[in-house]
């Protein structure tokens, strides 16, 4: 063991919990929570979607945020090799993830271009009088259609900044752990407050903003009897909190062994739903404001997504009083909550590559980071990168993000049976104990919600071709994807591990199993968790 432990490299780690925290409330929040949040809570019945909403968020959100703490934690390794540690059967799942997420990376990073180009847009008021729809889609994106296939034409206003984000966001991994993610994170998310803050500050004083104020919270309680409103709230739980795709897995491996993880988590998760009403507040403030000016309804202007960042907006911006500031706060909060997830999405591969190689940081990351990056330039800066981002986010939203999460419980909970193993490696470090209602909720509701949004989704892409795109596209970029992700993640995990990897004689897993096997359970004084080496868990 000493020599094994003078050899290898111990793992990197957050600097101390706070940043931990800060990281993963970063990850959480994105673009999501201000451009989709606040429209899926108006269209669920306003006031009234915050019950389905909050019971979501206790009973499957923080609950799953939970077991992927534990993983990441108790067997110390990115999501490939906790899995694999797990169970040799279990690696694929890892790997899976690994790859929604560099699917994720390619697109998700152009989102944040166009939010930084927009950023110096709202400066100058650079769409000028015009119709900002107009100039979104045919100035700035000029978008093309399907018809001569999928085009490679350079848009040089949308390559240049997503050009300028990738050197950012590889600066910071190649930084690592502490001096990278966790430093980036500390300095961000304040700003992303601070700025966001401000933000809804000054959409409340625009006039009309009590009309959107009003729009939002007024409770619809008729909406409480539609199945598919409490669907709604699920399904944004699960893609707000950033669960079971791996993230929070190796976010959690990176922390020290006596750390408070379901407070932590339950800190995580408070604070990305306060982030959420703080978009809706402010978001619908400026609508209010927007009906107001155009004299229609905020029904009339509601809308999410691309349409509510990047021409309504605009729109607002135009017409409001110190509008360029308006826009600047806003697109500047989208650039921060945008880097601070897409460094979040490609740590998940940049760790599996190293613990499956034993590379250094700056070697994996770059190694990493270059082919998304240049994959990421040749389809989303051309003519036809919207059509190819809105095919990309459905298919791996529906068939990857949630197919995995249905995957990983049913496997965790059923056929592994680890969940008493992982509820109490929580419950020895944590000031919340976890009782077995969280194993009912983790093995039995999240199976039974997840497998009916992913039911819904597979009916609803197979009666209807998505968006009306032509089948041959669709086949490539929708459902081709999917099933080559699953592919190409059982050929990795056949893959051998190299002798330099960390799963090899890694001094910390080893002295992590020690303490897990000798110190006894504080509540029954038993002992209850095997040695992984023994059961052949270890590569």
């Amino acid at each position: 063991m000493a020599n094994a432990t003078a050899q290898t490299k111990k793992r990197e780690a957050f600097g101390s919990r706070n940043v931990f925290i800060l990281s993963a409330i970063g990850s959480a929040v994105g673009l999501g929570n201000i451009w989709r949040f606040p429209y899926v809570a108006y269209e669920g019945g306003g006031g009234a979607f915050l019950i389905p909403y909050l019971c979501a968020l206790l009973t499957a959100g923080i609950p799953l945020l939970f077991f992927d703490y534990a993983i990441g934690h108790r067997f110390r390794g990115s999501a490939p090799l906790a899995f694999r540690r797990m169970s040799r059967a279990a690696e694929p799942l890892g790997w899976w993830q690994v790859l929604i997420c560099v699917v994720i990376a390619t697109y998700y990073a152009v989102i944040i271009a166009w939010a930084a180009m927009y950023t110096w847009f709202s400066a100058q008021i650079a769409w000028g009088e015009g119709n900002e729809k107009d100039y979104f889609f045919s100035d700035f994106l000029q978008m093309g259609d399907l018809k001569n296939g999928v085009s490679l034409d350079f848009v040089p206003q949308v390559g240049i900044p997503l050009i300028g984000v990738w050197l950012v966001v590889i600066v910071i991994m190649a930084l690592g752990v502490k001096r990278g993610i966790g430093l980036a994170n500390m300095i961000l998310m304040p700003l992303l407050t601070l700025m966001f803050a401000t933000l809804v500050v000054q959409a409340l004083f625009l006039p009309g903003a009590m009309d959107g104020l009003n729009a939002f919270f007024t409770p619809n309680w008729e909406a409480l009897a539609d199945p598919g409103v409490w669907a709604s709230a699920y399904g944004h739980i699960f893609f707000s909190l950033s669960v079971a795709f791996g993230i929070m897995v190796t976010y959690s491996s990176y922390l020290k062994r006596k750390t408070d993880l379901t407070g932590s988590g339950l800190v995580v998760g408070f604070a990305n739903s306060g982030f959420e009403i703080l978009a809706g507040i402010g978001v619908f403030a400026a609508l209010g404001f927007m009906a107001q000016a155009q004299n229609t309804d905020v029904s009339g202007v509601a809308s999410s997504g691309i349409g509510l960042a990047f021409i309504a907006f605009p729109t607002i911006v135009s017409q409001a009083t110190g509008g360029s500031i308006f826009g600047v706060l806003f697109f500047g909060a989208l650039v921060f909550a945008g880097i601070t997830s897409l460094i979040s999405v490609l740590e998940v591969v940049v760790a599996a590559l190293q613990d499956k190689l034993g590379w250094s940081r700056v070697r994996t990351t770059l190694t990493v980071a270059i082919p998304v990056a240049l994959a990421s330039i040749a389809f989303f800066s051309t003519t036809t990168a919207l059509q190819v981002l809105d095919t990309t986010d459905a298919f791996i939203n529906a068939f990857g993000i949630m197919a995995v999460a249905l995957v990983a419980v049913i496997l965790v909970a059923w056929i592994l049976r680890k969940l008493p193993v992982l509820r109490e490696h929580l419950n020895k470090r944590s000031s919340f104990r976890l009782g077995r209602l969280w194993m009912v909720l983790v093995g039995a509701l999240a199976p039974i919600v997840l497998g009916y949004l992913f039911v819904s989704e597979i009916i609803a892409k197979i009666t209807t071709p998505y968006e009306g795109y032509p089948l041959w596209f669709l086949a490539i970029f929708g459902w081709g994807m999917v099933i080559a992700l699953i592919v190409f993640a059982i050929i990795l995990s056949l893959l051998p591990w190299s002798r330099r990897s960390h799963a090899k004689d890694d001094p910390e897993y080893d002295e992590f199993l020690v303490v897990e096997n000798y110190e006894p359970d504080a509540e029954t004084g038993s002992i209850a968790v095997a040695d992984d080496r023994r059961k052949g868990a270890r590569p």
